[in-house]
């Protein structure tokens, strides 16, 4: 081999290991029997490998796994000097479904920490929005470890709920812009390890890789609350391939309720029926009556914009019955997200009779949501809720109800950094200028309080 094509970066982190030629052979041959495939590496593949040669197929994924383990911290192709195939094309990265989602994860969270806007500005995807109907691989088992010596259990598992809830809560309390880079960090350097780690129990990997899941699309719901659709649904993606990996029962459903809503909201109706469907007939009869309330009621809202308003109608009633069958039960934590299940089952209900032309149900059902949650945990939200409540108001001609509903609205959005109220503050002044014309006093004050809450830093 000619001396310039030695690789320096695998020949320094092998060097560091301490790890001979042959045992490191060795622990390739055991991460790839631990994904169910049969390697025959032996020193000689190494030898190979650090004079410049490209490992074949998966093997690649094995030496970094392997090496991630020996020396405690997670490392990447990249990092061995390895090609990157999720790299190869940024117009693709996270839209894909491959054997480990931490490979799309990965090079992810590096451009955002490292502000590239390719990402922040990609574009939503029609055909990525149809990758979970047509996903029907088995997702191989991960268990590299993360730690020399250390075994994951469930204490890292509730560890990694309670920062994820609370990244949620800062979350709905100041918007989806406050504390990103932080869980981007977060994610990255220590859940992304756990999930490579070794596991006391299949149980433990299933519910570590649902709470990772539950992080990612979290970091979805913040790219969307900054307005950044492209990069919300590449997150959605990638979540859905933690919670199908993590075979946790209706999780891998509740992203696709995920996905379906954000189509909804883009009027991209495409796939959002079938997105809707499968995710609740994958859930129903094997999750609490609140969580399937959660499936059922987005369900309603997709056969709502398709015009179906009998079978919308009488899946809302089936959403709203399921609310009080079992107030008891416990819900799981990836159902969660927005809060209480009763409050998300009022909001979308709401619009579900928005999308049937029904503004007074819909008025009703936007206050009973934003009743529904604490307004100091989630102001965001009630926010929102308030404000498309007093739309609602609006166009069925009550324009001081509306303007009491928007001050309302408002008086929830101080200290919130979100794209998404700002926005409806300044579509509520487009909506009022008619009125500011006719001298309304009502809308003429509103319309002021709405001038200074935008030019607030």
């Amino acid at each position: 081999m000619t001396p310039h094509l030695t690789n320096h970066q695998l020949r320094d982190l092998v060097d560091e290991s301490g790890l001979t030629y042959e045992a490191l052979a060795k622990a390739v041959r055991v991460v790839a029997g631990e994904c169910g495939a049969a390697l025959r590496t032996n020193r000689s593949a190494v030898e190979h490998w650090i004079a410049g040669a490209t490992p074949r197929g998966d093997t690649g994924r094995y030496l970094t796994v392997a090496l991630s383990r020996r020396l405690g911290r997670l490392l990447t192709p990249v990092d061995l000097g390895l090609p990157d195939s999720s790299e190869a094309d940024h117009d693709t990265l996270g839209l894909t479904l491959g054997a480990d989602p931490l490979d799309a994860l990965l090079p992810m969270w590096r451009h955002e920490l490292d502000r590239r806007r390719f990402l922040t500005t990609s574009a939503y995807s029609v055909a990525a929005a149809a990758l979970p109907l047509s996903h029907v691989q088995e997702i191989a088992a991960r268990t590299a470890a993360a730690h020399t010596g250390h075994t994951v259990g469930m204490a890292e598992v509730t560890a990694v709920r309670d920062m994820i809830r609370a990244f949620s809560e800062m979350d709905e309390r100041h918007g989806g812009q406050h504390g990103r880079s932080a869980l981007v960090t977060y994610l990255r350097d220590d859940v992304a390890v756990l999930c490579r780690g070794r596991f006391h129990t299949d149980e433990v990997r299933r519910q570590m890789l649902s709470a990772a899941s539950r992080g990612v699309h979290l970091l979805g719901w913040k790219s969307y609350d900054a307005g950044q659709q492209g990069l919300a649904q590449r997150y959605y993606v990638q979540s859905y391939a933690l919670a199908t990996e993590s075979g946790i029962t209706g999780h891998d459903g509740f992203v696709m309720r995920t996905m379906a809503m954000q189509g909804l909201k883009l009027h991209r109706p495409e796939h959002c029926l079938g997105l809707a469907e499968t995710g609740l007939n994958r859930a129903k009869g094997h999750v609490d009556a609140q969580t399937e309330a959660l499936f059922r009621i987005v369900h309603a809202h997709t056969l709502a914009k398709t015009g179906k308003r009998r079978a919308a109608l009488a899946e809302a009633e089936r959403a709203s019955s399921l609310l009080t069958a079992a107030p008891g039960d416990d819900v799981p934590f990836w159902a969660l997200a927005w809060g209480p299940p009763t409050a998300s089952v009022y909001s979308r209900t709401a619009k579900v009779h928005e999308a049937l032309g029904d503004h007074r149900a819909a008025a009703e059902q936007y206050a009973l949501a934003a009743a529904s949650r604490p307004a100091d945990t989630y102001a965001r939200i009630v926010a929102l809720d308030l404000v498309a409540g007093a739309e609602m108001h609006l166009k069925r001609g009550s324009i001081e109800q509306a303007c009491a509903t928007w001050h309302r609205a408002i008086d929830h959005m101080d200290a919130v950094q979100s794209v998404r109220t700002r926005k409806a503050v300044g579509r509520m002044r487009t909506d009022l200028a008619r009125f500011r014309a006719r001298g309304l006093r009502c809308a003429t004050e509103l319309d002021e309080r709405a001038r200074d809450f935008l030019v607030a830093p």
